[in-house]
């Protein structure tokens, strides 16, 4: 059962399992498909600095990518960025790199940029930001230590070491937005395009 009433299936340029258990818990079937780029490589080559540019930047280029080998599909690219103040993370390579990075977002307030853009016969047709506001408690290094030995290599599959719907929930004590767009994937402002576009049952 899906809601999806577009002529070709609907495409996530992801490998995500967290934005595709989303779509489809909303209703919407869809195939996976994750966009073959150097993320990072086309981080440093575009020169963006502000978050929200850099993470639409990023989700088009999936979007767009994907859409070349998927004629008539509407593609969805997503894409996130962590950053504290002017300081940008990236997902970390290992556990030290996952140490340092939740010794340094310990106590503050850091802010994750969600973007999505959808694209079709490679133009963009739909791309929208959105921003959370995540307040890390104090955290020890003992605290940190525990953490890392029982989130595992998990740390190291998201930006800033932690996954809110896991136990990356015991670091924060204050959030602030959207529970979508906290999870990648800004899911209400794009089943508005959906269904503007006519595309979706309800």
């Amino acid at each position: 059962m899906t809601l999806w009433r577009g002529e070709v299936p609907l495409v996530l340029a992801s490998q995500s399992r967290a934005r595709r258990t989303l779509l489809e818990n909303a209703g919407l079937a869809c195939v996976a498909e994750p966009a073959d780029i150097d993320e990072r490589a086309m981080q440093t080559e575009s020169g963006l600095v502000a978050p929200y540019e850099l993470a639409l930047h990023l989700a088009k280029a999936k979007a767009l990518a994907v859409s070349a080998t998927k004629p008539g599909a509407h593609v969805v690219g997503a894409d996130q960025t962590l950053a504290l103040g002017d300081r940008l993370f990236n997902k970390p390579a290992g556990r030290d790199e996952a140490h340092r990075q939740l010794l340094a977002l310990a106590g503050r307030t850091h802010a994750l940029h969600s973007a999505i853009a959808v694209a079709r016969d490679s133009e963009v047709v739909f791309s929208h930001v959105a921003v959370a506001w995540m307040s890390m408690r104090p955290l020890s290094e003992t605290d940190i230590s525990a953490y890392l030995d029982e989130a595992g290599a998990a740390v190291a599959t998201s930006v800033g070491a932690y996954q809110l719907e896991g136990l990356g929930v015991h670091l924060f004590d204050r959030i602030d937005g959207d529970h979508f767009t906290i999870l990648g994937l800004p899911l209400l402002p794009l089943l508005a395009f959906f269904r503007d576009a006519q595309l979706l049952a309800m």
